[in-house]
Order: C-alpha cells, then sequence, then structure tokens
C-alpha cells in the first residue's frame, strides 16, 4: 500500500484536470456532467488524503460524505435537465440549451 499525501495529491490533481478538460471542451451535457462528477472526486479525495495524513479523525470523511450527497443531487437535477431537452430538442447538445428559457 502506498503511503504518501504526494501520491494521492497527483492522482487527485489528475482528476481535477480531467474534469475540467471535459467541462470546457465538450458540448455533450452527459460528458459536462461526468467532468463535474470528475472534479467533485478529486476534492474527495484530498479531503479524505489529508484527514488521513494529518490526524485530523473523521472530518476529511465527513466532508467527503457531503460531497457524496451533494454529487447525487446534483446528477439527478441535471438529468432531469438533459431528459426535458432531449424531449423537446431531440439533442443533447449545449448549445440546445438556451432553447428552454421559452
Amino acid at each position: 500500500m502506498i503511503n504518501n499525501l504526494y501520491f494521492f495529491l497527483t492522482i487527485s490533481a489528475l482528476l481535477f484536470s480531467l474534469g475540467i478538460t471535459a467541462i470546457f471542451y465538450r458540448k455533450n451535457i452527459i460528458a459536462i456532467l461526468i467532468g463535474v462528477e470528475l472534479v467533485l472526486n478529486a476534492a474527495s479525495l484530498n479531503f479524505v488524503a489529508f484527514s488521513r495524513f494529518t490526524q485530523s479523525h473523521l472530518h476529511g470523511q465527513v466532508f467527503a460524505l457531503f460531497i457524496i450527497i451533494i454529487a447525487a443531487a446534483e446528477a439527478a437535477v441535471a438529468l432531469a435537465i438533459v431528459l426535458r431537452l432531449f424531449q423537446t430538442k431531440e439533442t443533447i447538445d449545449v448549445e440546445e440549451a438556451n432553447a428552454l428559457r421559452n
């Protein structure tokens, strides 16, 4: 097992950069949602890693649990919006999401 904080921070930075790349360069709503989930998972990994290596008891795990709950709620709301967009426009392109205002 790896007992090095820098390993976990490197993995977290990789997840974060992949998530930001997916958010900025994709036009598919599902790919953008996956990018947001990657960013949230990177934050969770940071909280848990710092909690483990700084002996701060369960604070990092509690924050990670809240992030998981927020990610589940975000996924439910976002998928409802995606389904409504697909129902009205028959596409999941981000550029067409502007048409849901009317």
